[in-house]
């Protein structure tokens, strides 16, 4: 099929005919095909409380629906998405259409042998509002990076390729990578890390991405966890598929799409992304339960459970983002299953900074990438006491996992930056298509991290 055109509802074409106008009133989606006159129309009706997130979701439908049908193009009729989406501010409209749009279209078919990709071409005819939709391809492209990322097998990106898979991306770009190797973490005391890491095949990697749109505003440390697969090492997980845990590297996919989204815009923000890259696996070489690690800061932990090593690399992570003199640091990491309980699979939780916590919720709100503020209970912080070491990785606690896991971390907060920490675990897949989101990798927290640093170096 060639060419179809997006109307909205109140179009003489629907609002002039009575049969077509029940017809489509009649539709449960938010928008639905017409055939008039030979001509292929998509008819979107109107959205009651319209917000960006609706039209986002409305685009990546129909991109989907149009692509299974292979139809070629879609044009956006002048003035349509302004009309559908009155209440909202018309740019944001359209930017949020490309968004969604693409993101509804994303695809990974690498391993699929007989699958053929086929994307929708969207058009839209309005001159004036063409960089709005760039926009949101810019946006959309971002955020399939950090889905690539997080859906590629875990023997294809493992900590010694997934640098090299980061420097490519980013060649040619106004963008300082370093990389560090096994060697230069020995030298830089990278012991949560290293301990980590000991069970696997391959070496561990600390990758540091620096980009200065404006050097002048403060140093934002955007933090992301690495592990490109979590056996759960010596405390091994069970269950009848672990598949997904090749995921488990979706805070430093995060990072990476937020990157790609501020360089790419040519955002002016001064930011520093720290991936620490592990694989967790059981090995004769595996960091046991019981070991201590000691950290380049002096503090000692004892190793309750090897299965929660997130927390382990992370706090090499926010040691290094104290010595680049971060002012504001934020880690984001799929880090516990008690923040789905607490929360469940649509919203992630963020710790911290209380003030700024509700500044990354109205980020998340805005963007899609939503986000609620959670306690840092103080009560509970001694339940990570050891008995010789300074703490254990583990609470003694059977509950609240995720605000023990976020007491964990702060200890290893530099004392002058202002902290976050994003846990996306339950926002890491989805089990079916929905909006623009694809079944598998949501890709989420790229547009939140983006967005949030831009927001606090205004």
């Amino acid at each position: 099929m060639a060419e179809v055109k997006i109307i909205f509802a109140n179009d003489e074409l629907i609002s002039g005919n009575e049969a077509r106008k029940n017809f489509v009133a009649q539709q449960k989606a938010g928008h639905c095909s017409v055939l008039i006159e030979d001509m292929h129309y998509i008819v979107i009706k109107e959205a009651e409380k319209a917000n960006l997130e609706k039209v986002r979701s409305t685009a990546g439908d129909i991109a989907r629906d149009l692509a299974a049908q292979k139809v070629d193009k879609a044009t956006v009729q002048e003035g349509v998405l302004g009309k559908a989406f009155v209440s909202l501010d018309n740019e944001e409209v359209y930017t949020a259409f490309a968004e969604g749009w693409e993101l509804g279209s994303y695809q990974f078919l690498s391993y699929k042998s007989e699958a053929e990709r086929f994307n929708t071409e969207l058009r839209v005819d309005e001159s004036n509002l063409q960089a709005a939709v760039q926009s949101g391809k810019i946006r959309a492209a971002a955020t399939a990076f950090s889905r690539d990322l997080m859906n590629e097998l875990s023997d294809v990106l493992n900590p010694e390729t997934y640098p090299e898979v980061l420097k490519k991306k980013f060649e040619g770009k106004a963008v300082e990578i370093t990389v560090h190797g096994k060697e230069q973490l020995e030298e830089m005391e990278m012991n949560g890390l290293l301990a980590v890491n000991r069970g696997s095949k391959y070496r561990p990697s600390f990758v540091e991405i620096r980009y200065e749109g404006d050097a002048s505003k403060p140093l934002v440390a955007l933090v992301g966890k690495g592990v490109t697969f979590d056996t759960g090492g010596i405390s091994l997980k069970s269950g009848k598929d672990l598949s997904s845990m090749r995921m488990d590297m979706g805070g430093s996919a995060a990072v990476a799409g937020a990157m790609q989204l501020l360089v790419d815009s040519q955002a002016k923000v001064n930011v520093v992304a720290l991936i620490p890259m592990v694989e967790n696996t059981p090995d004769a070489h595996s960091v046991f339960p019981g070991e201590v690690i000691r950290y380049k800061n002096g503090k000692t932990v004892q190793v309750g459970n090897t299965d929660a090593e997130g927390r382990l690399i992370l706090a090499d992570a926010l040691i290094r983002a104290g010595e680049l003199n971060a002012e504001y640091i934020v880690d984001i990491a799929t880090l516990t299953g008690a923040i789905v309980n607490a929360l469940g699979s649509e919203i992630g939780g963020v710790f911290g900074d209380e003030e700024l916590s509700f500044v990354m919720k109205k980020v998340g709100d805005h963007n899609g990438d939503f986000v609620w503020p959670m306690p840092l209970v103080e009560a509970y912080d001694k339940s990570l006491a050891s008995d010789y070491a300074d703490m254990n990785n583990i609470s003694s606690l059977n509950f609240a996992g995720s605000i023990t896991a976020g007491l964990f971390l702060r200890r290893f907060v530099p004392e002058n930056s202002k902290w976050l920490h994003v846990d996306m675990a339950g926002m890491m897949s989805k089990s079916s298509a929905s909006g623009y989101y694809t079944k598998s990798a949501t890709g989420y927290g790229a547009r939140l991290l983006a967005d949030y640093t831009v927001e606090i170096s205004k």
